[in-house]
């Protein structure tokens, strides 16, 4: 069977949570890596909550890469429960996982570059700021040729932000780390909040992480259940979107999915600063360079994210085993 080989560049974070732990049960993904960024949290932040996601996994052969620590440009912004900081032991039990020394963007460029060298890119898995993809391509431009496409979670163009009025987070983390991911000419595919905001994982779905996904689900259960994302007012029904787990979902069943081409860009300064666009109907010169997603099976991914949680739940993951299914 072949398999997707990703890189994570994360912040976890929440539904980074969620992502991450999808990525580690899928035996249809290689997991080389997870790169880690501030944005949700501080970076030590950050790399602390990405190692208790490892631990819970019990993927001891995935790297934690600690990375930029802010934004290119731009002053430093958290996400909207940046009081959660490092997860408290209550909520996500601790684990032996201990970051590399190796920093991320030495990471990236290095997996790239052995990948270009075999003629077999990497995908990169971005649900964070961009920093450290675009510290990547922008040192060490050669890379790009080692990584196969970009799939974002970032951005929004008709249901607006999130962040601000205007802004999706990851993007308004970092528009300046955004600007260079859209012109770098990679392909890209692109989960914005038009998408993400149509599959609502409700109350009844986290219980059904709990009862079925052992540990790790019994940590997504409590972070989803001590900081609400539902918003009845905005979404008019119950329940609250894990945007990115999209990206993985994707890379797994990319049926559930439909998406329209266009090329993509981002307002980097003044009141509106990242603000993303989209030309569907090329009225620039602008080359297509994105597939963006517009639609979701919202009962196919909320199933699909359920089922691989739950193998947490029954086998214990291996090392050097993805999803701890035995070879």
């Amino acid at each position: 069977m072949s398999r997707h080989r990703i890189i994570i560049d994360a912040d976890p974070g929440v539904d980074d949570a969620a992502a991450i732990l999808m990525a580690l049960a899928s035996p249809e993904i290689e997991v080389l890596g997870l790169s880690i960024v501030a944005g949700n949290v501080a970076l030590k932040d950050t790399v602390a909550n990405a190692c208790k996601i490892v631990g819970l996994s019990g993927r001891k052969d995935v790297g934690v890469h600690a990375g930029a620590s802010g934004p290119l440009v731009r002053g430093q912004v958290y996400g909207k429960y940046v009081e959660i900081g490092s997860f408290d032991d209550e909520l996500v039990v601790s684990g032996d996982i201990v970051p590399s020394d190796e920093h991320a963007v030495h990471f990236i460029v290095r997996t790239a570059r052995a990948a270009a060298e075999v003629c077999d890119p990497i995908t990169l898995c971005a649900i964070g700021p961009l920093t450290n993809v675009a510290l990547a391509l922008i040192q060490h431009p050669d890379v790009a040729k080692g990584i196969g496409r970009i799939v974002s979670m970032g951005g929004a163009f008709i249901a607006l932000g999130h962040r601000t009025p205007w802004a999706e987070f990851n993007i308004y983390a970092d528009p300046h780390a955004a600007e260079i991911i859209y012109g770098s000419g990679v392909p890209l595919v692109v989960m914005p909040l038009d998408m993400t905001f149509q599959a609502l994982f409700t109350a009844e779905h986290f219980q059904q992480l709990r009862e079925r996904g052992g540990k790790a689900g019994a940590a997504l259960f409590n972070l989803f259940s001590a900081f609400d994302r539902s918003d009845e007012k905005r979404f008019g029904r119950p329940g609250g979107p894990m945007h990115d787990a999209t990206t993985i979902a994707w890379l797994l069943r990319p049926d559930l999915f439909k998406s329209r081409k266009a090329a993509v860009g981002v307002q980097v300064t003044g009141l509106t600063m990242g603000y993303t666009y989209a030309d569907f109907y090329q009225k620039t010169d602008r080359t297509p360079q994105a597939d963006i997603m517009t639609d979701v099976d919202e009962t196919g991914f909320i199933n699909l994210l359920v089922e691989r949680i739950s193998q947490y739940g029954s086998a214990s993951p291996q090392p050097n085993t993805p999803g701890g299914r035995k070879p």
